[in-house]
């Protein structure tokens, strides 16, 4: 298993998490798995995902030996961080900020990306420890959140959740996010036809995109 430090770092690296959400268990596992056919190492697990973790401890047991990283998203409580740990989950996610949660993360020595939507609590998540700060929604903030925030705060790292498309990805970075987490816009198509090759496909067209966005926003 990857240390915190280790997580840290090879998201920053690849600047795309794939949010999975799903009615079913089978379906959650295998939109996880294409999601990583397609390029994208750093997925999601919700835990509005019947079997969630199950689901987690299984990815994690078959890719032991690989590069995927398994986390689990909208953790709501330190009590639900604690069994996803243990079921292996590498990174945990929240869609608010719980301090308890990332001190939970934090004592197993694992990655905690807590929600925020005001400067307010991205500042104390920061203070907390937080190691990335998942700005959410950011359907409704928009990427000149970001830019604004990145003014009196430049070493806050942002991660832009909700709204992230392949249109609009380039401006979630070229306004200063650190990384994108991905859900519906990457997983929609695929749900909808129960063709796991679209995700595939459509998770190599992201890892493209945000490459080339972080590769020229790097330059400037």
């Amino acid at each position: 298993m990857r240390d915190r430090t280790e997580v840290h770092r090879t998201i920053l690296e690849s600047g795309i998490i794939a949010v999975i959400r799903a009615s079913n268990s089978q379906m959650a596992f295998n939109l996880a798995e294409a999601a990583y056919r397609g390029g994208i190492t750093a997925v999601e697990i919700t835990m509005t995902v019947p079997g969630g973790l199950e689901i987690i401890r299984e990815l994690a047991e078959k890719y032991r030996d690989s590069d995927l990283m398994i986390g689990a998203g909208t953790v709501m409580d330190a009590p639900t961080a604690r069994l996803a740990i243990l079921s292996q989950a590498e990174y945990i996610i929240c869609p608010h900020l719980d301090i308890d949660v990332i001190k939970t993360c934090h004592r197993y020595n694992k990655l905690c990306i807590p929600g925020a939507m005001s400067v307010t609590e991205i500042v104390q998540a920061m203070t907390e420890g937080a190691d990335l700060v998942k700005i959410f929604p950011a359907s409704i903030l928009g990427p000149g959140f970001i830019k604004a925030v990145r003014g009196p705060l430049p070493q806050a790292m942002m991660v832009p959740t909700g709204g992230v498309n392949i249109d609009n990805i380039e401006k979630w970075f070229e306004a200063g996010a650190v990384a994108v987490a991905v859900g519906s816009e990457l997983t929609k198509e695929a749900i909808l036809k129960s063709d796991y090759g679209i995700l595939e496909r459509t998770a190599r067209e992201y890892v493209t995109r945000a490459k080339a966005a972080r590769q020229k926003f790097a330059e400037k």
